[in-house]
């Protein structure tokens, strides 16, 4: 099988997206594919980016910013192009290298792949507590997994990132798409379900493209607290694959080794950035008990709780 990019989506949900617009339209020169394969869903930007991508050809789509959600737009987009057979999906700030997106679709070529995403590499000024987010957990050996790697991986196992991911369409469609409601971890939902269903997830270490963040202190507790509601609103996934703390241990002890041999001057803001992470998991786990106007203070989507 000769997989190409001719009938495949690439989608880009965007927000003011201005500050990465024209670096993510040149790469996207460099990939083989045509301008009208690109479908940009826009949530009401008001910073004249939505323009940059129509200049290049690409078909944009305005939605109201208070429907954006990250599994309901997603799926809205696979509803836009319901004859392709794959779907590329990128977030606007997440810059893919030269013919990244065909490596990444290539994936494909065996049959049983029903998902797979690529290597996020740290932008070029990251600090080593940001660079090391993205090589642990983006490592540089591809590999495709299925459901008998919960055994070795727990919860990783369903790992995905839809900033750099793409999808079989006919797979999507066999576990029911893009969940409609889902404000985070939408991939890793459909990761879980593709390798329950007998689908395989490829990770594509040679399909890279440029993104990292440098979050703050009050940016990771956020995170962490909608990584804790995620999990406990999907407690099949933990039920499952195994539970999450584990992987915490994990990162935790290969941060340390990495900062100690690049930037020991970092690990007492590691340390307190895992015990802030920690706390606001927990506080997430019991968002059940939160008042609404707490979960939209707490949560790094505030919107989503309006």
């Amino acid at each position: 099988m000769n997989i190409t990019l001719e009938n495949t989506a690439v989608i880009v949900p965007t927000y003011q997206a201005g500050k990465h617009a024209d670096a993510l339209v040149e790469a996207l020169k460099l990939q083989p594919i045509h301008p009208s394969q690109v479908l940009v869903i826009d949530s009401s930007s008001t910073d004249g980016s939505t323009q940059i991508f129509r200049n290049f050809g690409a078909r944009v789509v305005v939605i109201p910013q208070k429907n954006f959600n990250h599994g309901g737009t997603r799926r809205y987009a696979t509803e836009l192009e319901p004859e392709r057979e794959f779907y590329v999906f990128l977030t606007q700030d997440c810059i893919p290298r030269p013919d990244a997106l065909l490596r990444l679709v290539s994936s494909f070529e065996e049959s049983s792949v029903g998902m797979s995403y690529g290597r996020q590499l740290p932008v070029p000024h990251a600090r080593a507590i940001e660079r090391h987010a993205r090589l642990f957990n983006y490592p540089p050996r591809s590999e495709i997994r299925d459901l008998s790697d919960r055994a070795r991986m727990g919860v990783k196992s369903t790992f995905c990132s839809d900033s750099f991911a793409a999808y079989r369409s006919e797979a999507l469609s066999a576990i029911g798409g893009f969940p409609e409601d889902a404000y985070f971890g939408e991939d890793q939902i459909l990761g879980g379900r593709m390798l329950l269903s007998g689908w395989k997830l490829a990770y594509c270490a040679d399909a890279e493209g440029i993104h990292s963040h440098a979050y703050s202190l009050r940016q990771e507790f956020q995170r962490y607290f909608d990584v804790g509601v995620f999990h406990a609103r999907n407690t099949w996934l933990l039920q499952k694959f195994g539970a999450a703390e584990g992987e915490g241990l994990k990162f935790v002890i290969s941060e340390l080794k990495y900062l100690i041999r690049h930037e020991p001057l970092s690990i007492p803001s590691a340390i307190t950035r895992t015990f802030v992470k920690y706390a606001g998991y927990k506080l997430g786990q019991m968002e059940s008990k939160l008042s609404l106007q707490m979960k939209k203070k707490l949560s790094a989507n505030p919107s989503y709780w309006k």
